[in-house]
């Protein structure tokens, strides 16, 4: 196997309901395993997502879980996940859903460099890229 380059999203006890929603913008096979399933079904936390994998048809995987329990949940601004492509509409699905119930910092339209280019951060505080490139040829 290949090795291979995924985000991997850290949540504050809402990764279930990340990961299902991103499940519903992207499509795809989701599965999620709680703190539960992997030896602790009695403690605090064991219904919480130790780690969820989102693959989707389109060749993407997308990781997250909860943060283990007595470490800090600390959202930053040093990355963003980026989405892009040339399939307009598919793309502009995929920005009308992750900024719905989330903030728009640049609104997706054409920029400078002739890309329809958009960023937003969505409803679960992870911020999202989405670049419509104009097709090739």
């Amino acid at each position: 196997m290949a090795s291979v380059l995924n985000p991997y999203l850290s949540f504050d006890g809402d990764a279930r309901q990340a990961m299902e929603f991103y499940k519903d913008v992207f499509g795809g096979e989701l599965r999620l395993n709680t703190y539960g399933d992997f030896g602790q079904p009695g403690a605090e936390n064991a219904d919480k997502i130790m780690h969820g994998m989102l693959r989707t048809a389109e060749g993407f995987t997308l990781m997250g879980a909860d943060m283990p329990p007595g470490m800090e949940h600390s959202p930053g601004n040093t990355f963003a996940v980026s989405v892009s492509g040339e399939d307009e509409s598919t793309l502009r699905g995929y920005w009308e859903k992750l900024s719905s119930g989330g903030s728009v910092s640049v609104p997706l339209e054409k920029q400078m460099w002739g890309d329809v280019f958009g960023m937003c951060t969505d409803r679960f505080g992870i911020p999202w890229m989405v670049d419509i490139s104009r097709p090739e040829g």
